[in-house]
């Protein structure tokens, strides 16, 4: 028989039942969605297995699920980034849920699999991780499982990689091609958070600061945006011409990341690949120099060379790890180099994982709701899901907007009327 729940300490679970209703009041949107699942329980009788960041705002996701009638089997996305309180409140509410901060690697993997153990007609992921593991290790999950969906660039750029490798097996929607997700989520949360977490982890002044970001993608946009504002100068690193262009255009500086290791005082990764900051561009860094990870997986710093060849290591502070290297300098690392944003603080702002989680919910719904009629590959929610969103959204700011008139609908949709 399979564990119900494994967690760090159950005792927690009050203080987590707080946070989650603390969340709960800046998610409205969210909550409107839940309302709905109550009365027409689109999930009865099906099981959902997730891997989400285990967090307050995951939890309200979760709360919306078992609404709509699912039972939800859970387990983190990322090592560090379980909030141990919440994970206690969900199993008290009778949530399957096996996360604990501070995983090992072999317990994260260990974890899929108990979620797993409880065939999961839905998946919710957010990485790929979970689904890696079902077309690698699981493929006996296969015939039942309706959809899947994916929450992060890093985990729909796997799937799109194994959709052209023709081995995606079951339809997966991207939530994260929402515009209601990257959009926000991407841009403002990460922007915020990963902030938040870098100062949680070290307190520094970023006035006056260098500040290196890179990747210009959505967060990278969001990061350097906040840091401009946090009166940052601010470098940015990329390799698609099109966004160094946007970059230079928004009033950055933009130079290789070879340049900029020499320059930077604190450094933030957010590009969805690996060792793009590596052992050699640590090793031209100034003294005391801060390194923060703000993607997906913790190999966007090279991190194994860099426990490898440093001559010293120890944690100064929580969540703050002092690197001595071979040529006598000190660089911080952030978050074990891992998402800083919750590793070393709790994630993004409730009200924006709102919006990510509508999407969440509602293509789960959209997913069920086109069993049998949504072929194996990455799918995106219609525009109409997205606006509703949208639309829940600006409800719960009290703001209005306009609205089309029919001669501006037609104008818009034909193509006879010209000058």
């Amino acid at each position: 028989m399979a564990e119900a729940y494994k967690v760090k300490d159950l005792s927690l679970a009050e203080q987590g039942k707080m946070n989650i209703e603390f969340a709960e009041g800046h998610m409205q949107a969210l909550l409107e969605v839940k309302k709905r699942f109550a009365k027409e329980k689109p999930f009865k009788g099906l099981t959902i297995g997730m891997a989400l960041h285990v967090t307050k705002e995951t939890a309200v996701l979760v709360r919306t699920l078992v609404a709509g009638g699912a039972k939800v089997a859970i387990t983190g996305c990322n090592p560090l980034s379980t909030q141990d309180d919440v994970a206690a409140a969900l199993a008290k509410e009778g949530v399957n849920v096996f996360a604990w901060k501070g995983e090992t690697k072999q317990e994260y993997y260990d974890n899929l699999q108990r979620v797993l153990d409880f065939n999961p007609d839905a998946t919710v992921d957010d990485g790929c991780d979970l689904i890696s593991e079902i077309h690698k290790n699981r493929t006996d999950l296969l015939g039942k499982l309706v959809v899947g969906t994916e929450e992060t660039t890093t985990g729909v750029n796997r799937l799109k990689a194994m959709e052209a490798a023709k081995a995606l097996k079951y339809p997966v929607i991207a939530v994260n091609d929402n515009r209601t997700k990257h959009l926000f989520d991407n841009y403002y949360g990460t922007g915020q958070s990963t902030l938040d977490g870098i100062l949680r982890a070290t307190s520094v002044m970023l006035a006056g600061k260098i500040l290196v970001v890179i990747g210009y993608g959505e967060c990278g946009k969001g990061v350097a945006a906040r840091g401009k504002g946090m009166a940052c100068e601010v470098i940015v690193c990329e390799v698609d011409p099109v966004r160094a262009l946007q970059a230079r255009m928004d009033g950055f500086r933009v130079m290789p990341m070879a340049e900029a290791a020499k320059l930077g005082d604190i450094f933030v990764a957010v590009t969805g690949n690996k060792h793009v900051i590596s052992m050699a561009h640590l090793s031209a860094m100034k003294e005391g120099a801060i390194v923060a990870n703000s993607g997906h997986f913790d190999n966007e710093i090279d991190m194994a060379s860099l426990n490898q060849q440093a001559k010293g290591k120890r944690r100064v502070r929580w969540q703050l790890d002092e690197y001595t290297l071979k040529n006598g300098r000190k660089v911080f690392v952030c978050g074990e180099g891992r998402l800083v944003n919750l590793a070393a603080a709790e994630g993004h702002p409730s009200v924006v994982m709102a919006l990510s989680f509508c999407g969440q919910a509602l293509a789960l719904e959209y997913g069920v709701k086109k069993k049998g009629k949504l072929g194996p590959g990455v799918h995106v929610l219609p525009k109409e899901i997205d606006d509703a969103i949208a639309s829940l959204q600006l409800k719960a700011l009290g703001v209005k907007h306009d609205a089309l008139t029919k001669e501006q609908h037609k104008y818009m949709t034909g193509w006879e009327e010209g000058t």
